[in-house]
């Protein structure tokens, strides 16, 4: 049974609690079955805390299945965040024919999205350390419920720059979330395969959207799969409510002799900045290709729409497909900050390559493909480089701080790279992209050294 008909058995089941069991098997046994979670992990692990008072030897013990169950809503969480990424650019199309809307308003939608879910972010860490994680998961749920049903309603470019926002809203508190979750929750030696089973359902959560509307648009109407998603939105809330003590976070306990500016002194670190930097570097890669890599193979090597579209989906494919053998790594590999820049650093040549033009249509196609394999690698130990760089008791807040950084990325890349593309230079606009990877390489070795100081 797939996730989704277990959390639609979780509505419509008069038993919500047996329904929720089988989701939970189901999704424990996924994440076992394509090894995120290794069996060779014995029990016994204690959990990974970092705002505990209670001595390691009296921490309790955690068995595989435990851990499964808390990777396994977290991501599922993170697949919801990344479905709603797509909530709007899936529709483009139709609200461009049916409201007469240029690409320019449209475009701004999504900068909408990322400019409040950037600073979002960096504010939801926090309330993550101050409240706990638990709280803010729920409400970003109900928020994305919120804005599908918003979005089923709307009748111009006002609504949907609403939407925009609300959906921005509820988008940003998932990562300061997530991290905090995994980081307190999952025992330390399977740190590594949590991320990277965070990274995978992120990525299956993008590939799920396109399907999801696309079926329910064709049998029904664009407006029933806003519904539909506000639905399914409501089940993944449920699911999360029965399954609450899985999810509850530990909060910072702030003493009365610690000054005020306490909670802010994480931003006088070179490190976090560091971190910032990386991901604000590398994300805007990303963007290039998700945003430009059709319209570039057909300018420059004249493929099809269908093969370019075609590329641009094994890319996240192999990115899906790294991601899980970096998990591997994050887990062995102990300087993560050396798989990282190994790894982007190898996106960036393929990139060149691609840039050059020198490959012809068909090998830039699988050598872009192959792009995303090398990137996916790294995502693991990326996170495992910035839990390394927190401080203890600032997950949210050094998390929703960093990773606001992607946020930032995803919103200036499309405006930055696109002038290089309305001037066609295609080739260039690829070279760019592989000199920010290359940048981010460097900020990678710089977040390594300092936090081995």
């Amino acid at each position: 049974m797939s996730p989704t008909n277990c959390l639609a058995s979780g509505v419509l089941a008069p038993n919500r609690a047996a329904a929720a069991s089988a989701a939970m098997t189901a999704l424990e046994g996924l994440l076992i079955l394509t090894g995120v979670l290794s069996n060779d992990l014995k029990p016994g692990l204690p959990y990974h805390r970092a705002m505990t008072s209670t001595p390691p030897d009296a921490q309790p013990i955690v068995p595989l299945k435990q851990d499964a169950g808390i990777i396994a809503l977290v991501g599922l969480a993170h697949a919801s965040s990344h479905f709603a990424h797509l909530l709007l650019p899936l529709m483009f199309p139709v609200f461009m024919k049916e409201f007469g809307l240029s690409y320019s308003e449209v475009g701004l939608l999504m900068t909408t999205f990322f400019v409040i879910s950037g600073f979002g972010q960096a504010g939801a860490g926090f309330v993550v350390d101050r409240l706990g994680a638990r709280p803010l998961l729920l409400a970003a749920l109900a928020i994305f419920a919120a804005a599908s049903v918003a979005a089923s309603m709307v009748t111009g470019y006002t609504g949907l720059v609403l939407v925009a926002a609300l959906a921005g809203l509820g988008n940003a508190t998932f990562h300061p979330v997530d991290f905090t979750i995994l980081n307190q929750r999952v025992s330390a030696p399977r740190l590594g395969y949590a991320f990277s089973a965070h990274g995978l359902t992120g990525n299956l959560g993008w590939a799920t959207a396109p399907l999801f509307f696309a079926g329910i648009s064709s049998a029904f109407n664009w407006r029933t799969a806003y519904l539909a998603a506000a639905l399914m939105y409501v089940g993944i809330l449920l699911l999360m409510v029965l399954q609450r003590d899985k999810i509850k976070t530990q909060i910072a306990v702030v003493h009365p002799d610690q000054p005020l500016e306490h909670s802010m002194a994480f931003m006088k670190l070179p490190v976090v900045w560091w971190c910032f930097g990386f991901f604000l570097l590398s994300t805007m890669t990303m963007a290039v290709v998700q945003s430009f890599s059709v319209s570039i193979l057909r300018a420059m090597h004249g493929v099809s729409v269908e093969a370019a579209t075609l590329t641009l989906s094994a890319y996240m494919l192999c990115g899906a497909l790294g991601m899980l053998v970096g998990g591997f790594a994050a887990t062995r590999v102990a300087s993560s900050d050396r798989v990282v820049a190994l790894s982007m650093g190898s996106a960036a040549l393929l990139l060149v390559l691609c840039g050059t033009g020198m490959l012809g249509g068909t090998l830039t196609m699988v050598v872009l493909a192959s792009t995303g394999f090398a990137v996916g690698i790294g995502g693991p130990s990326r996170d495992m480089m910035i839990k390394k760089a927190t401080p203890q008791g600032a997950t949210g807040r050094v998390y929703g701080m960093v990773y606001s950084g992607l946020d930032t990325g995803l919103a200036v890349a499309p405006v930055l790279f696109g002038t290089l593309m309305d001037r066609g230079w295609y080739g260039a606009t690829l070279m760019a992209a592989a000199l920010a990877m290359s940048l981010s390489v460097l900020a990678a070795v710089g977040v390594g050294r300092r936090s081995r100081l």
